[in-house]
């Protein structure tokens, strides 16, 4: 989250969930940094949780103003805040269990279903491209981020202390040109001010034309071996790609016929949402819909909401594909699949995102074994693979063919949203791009922005 004082007018940009170890994570998501009754308006770049997820304590400490997102955002928010109330309910419900046995006080949950409705009854809806303000005097346009369905570039226009119009662009973050399903980000200029995610900020993508190659071989190969390919992904944009992905291999006779289970409620709900926003779609999305096809739906895919039939999953014998969440392995179904598939040598565990740092899925990238799953250490025999090249993410060299393409260097960076070695490589490139003033900060740094 990152808040901007404007002549009095106080605006947030995100309100994101903070993800890493449980005691920290308590202590900041508990404690926000600012009264948040003296936020005049939020403005929100898309629904993942990192962004949004902290809303509904934003609104529970009493803010009360308006949440500005674009209309798929408002959907996605409505499932993804759902679910993450759900999570820290049981999260609170498992750590209970331990406090009360050591005499300890029990904990609440960050917020409830209730604090959700509440968030959501801020939301307010706005269109790509069509300028709204936020606040008197501080004009803002949203345009196509290409990160996920809805998501947003934030282009806020002000006046500075010499009167003079600037224009400050928040990336949220910023999507890739060529990706399934979404249309690519949309260009923007005449930028003075940058504040600017770096997730990939010294790392570049392997090819796309890689991805759909991978997915055949490994489906060739559990076939033959008659075993389980897991993929642990991120239940909204994630999953519905490499579904899409696999519809296509389909349709093209490319891979023999596997049962394709889509093992995640989450995943499930997100993809009516995907289904209700073909506005947001591609060109090759589209034409792809005109040849009369379902992109989320193919004879051999089934989508899994109950948890009997996700537990049945367990005893059925391969081949076949599991999609399942959380994508970085932290929770949900996925860890079950973990724990009944890791020890045998013919599975397949495809990890098809982001890794971070403290996760059971970047251990499980990085080959450590054994590792341990809801309190049991389990020997990891199955083979790891990863395919980075569908990460929703601009790498390092988009990103700066991004910064080129907005013309004349910016005059203020703020590199923000990474580890702490990618921001500092991505700082060091917008300097040689020639901007004038680059940070990267630390939480509580503030900035004068003229």
């Amino acid at each position: 989250m990152h808040l901007l004082d404007c002549d009095g007018k106080r605006i947030l940009l995100d309100c994101g969930i903070f993800q890493g170890h449980r005691k920290e994570a308590f202590e900041r998501n508990r404690n926000l940094p600012f009264p948040p009754s003296s936020i005049d308006a939020v403005l929100l770049s898309h629904a993942h949780i990192d962004h949004s997820g902290n809303l509904p304590t934003l609104v529970r400490r009493g803010f009360a103003g308006s949440i500005f997102m674009t209309h798929p955002t408002v959907d996605l928010c409505e499932i993804m805040l759902r679910d993450s109330a759900h999570l820290q309910e049981k999260d609170v419900l498992y750590v209970n269990k331990q406090r009360i046995k050591q005499g300890k006080v029990p904990f609440e949950p960050l917020y409830t279903q209730a604090d959700v409705d509440a968030a959501m009854s801020h939301a307010q809806p706005v269109r790509f491209g069509v300028p709204f303000e936020p606040v008197p005097g501080v004009s803002v346009t949203l345009y196509d981020a290409g990160h996920l369905l809805g998501s947003a570039l934030t282009v806020i226009e002000y006046r500075g202390s010499n009167g003079r119009k600037r224009r400050l662009l928040f990336t949220g973050d910023l999507g890739r040109a060529g990706m399934p399903i979404l249309r690519d980000p949309e260009q923007v200029t005449g930028i003075d001010v940058l504040i600017t995610e770096s997730t990939y900020g010294n790392r570049m993508h392997p090819p796309m034309a890689d991805v759909v190659g991978r997915l055949k071989v490994f489906i060739e190969d559990i076939t033959n071996q008659r075993s389980k390919l897991i993929i642990p992904s991120f239940s909204v944009g994630r999953t519905q790609e490499i579904v899409f992905f696999l519809n296509s291999l389909y349709r093209e006779g490319r891979i023999p016929r596997v049962p394709v289970i889509v093992d995640s409620p989450l995943s499930s709900r997100a993809t009516e949402v995907y289904a209700k926003h073909p506005e947001c779609y591609d060109e090759e999305t589209t034409d792809f819909m005109l040849r009369g096809n379902e992109p989320f739906e193919f004879r051999d895919l089934t989508y899994v909401t109950e948890t009997v039939d996700s537990i049945k999953l367990n005893d059925r014998p391969g081949p076949m594909v599991i999609i399942s969440s959380s994508g970085m392995c932290e929770g949900g179904r996925i860890l079950h699949h973990l724990k009944h598939g890791l020890g045998d040598p013919r599975n397949i565990i495809l990890f098809v995102g982001y890794q971070a740092e403290n996760t059971l899925g970047r251990r499980l990238v990085e080959h450590e074994s054994p590792v341990r799953i809801l309190g049991d250490i389990y020997e990891v025999r199955a083979r790891i693979h990863t395919i980075n090249a569908l990460s929703a993410h601009a790498d390092r060299g988009e990103l700066l063919e991004y910064f080129t393409r907005m013309g004349p260097a910016v005059e203020q960076a703020f590199v923000v949203h990474g580890e702490p070695e990618k921001s500092q490589a991505l700082a060091t490139a917008l300097r040689d791009l020639g901007a004038r003033n680059v940070v990267v900060p630390v939480p509580g740094h503030k900035a004068s922005i003229e």
